[in-house]
């Protein structure tokens, strides 16, 4: 009889102990949940941001020339027409390579293209480019 108590008393006891095993209950600060948000966010724009602290993104090539003078005369009209956006002049031997915009979308750099055309004769190209940028607020939302 006994035997059959502790029997009984056994399966039951492995019974509540089991049902109670598959509940969890987790005490965690709420500030928890602000950080790691904000980590995202910040995970966000990181992947975007190369080793030398340019953001990868788009420029609009306009001009591929050998010749110096040429090049900055492109980059006074750039400057001219668009004053709000940088031009850049760079050099690849042996061609200068001028280049406006800073842009992190490609359909940003699209429509900044078509304004472009309308200015200049020759047609402007969207090239992949480190570009400067400053994150704002909203993007570690």
């Amino acid at each position: 009889m006994s035997c059959r108590l502790l029997i009984v008393f056994i399966l039951y006891f492995t019974s509540v102990h089991t049902k109670a095993a598959d509940t969890i209950i987790v005490h965690k600060d709420a500030r928890i949940d602000a950080f790691t948000a904000r980590q995202i966010a910040i995970n966000k724009v990181t992947v975007h941001l190369g080793s030398n602290g340019l953001f990868k993104g788009y420029r609009l090539q306009v001009l591929n020339t050998r010749s110096r003078d040429e090049a900055f005369k492109m980059k006074a009209t750039l400057l001219e027409n668009f004053p709000d956006d940088k031009a850049y002049v760079l050099y690849q031997s042996p061609y200068f390579k001028v280049r406006v915009g800073n842009f992190l979308n490609r359909s940003d750099a699209e429509s900044f293209s078509k304004e472009v055309s309308r200015y200049l004769s020759q047609p402007a190209y969207i090239v992949d480019d480190m570009i400067e940028y400053i994150p704002k607020a909203e993007d570690f939302q």
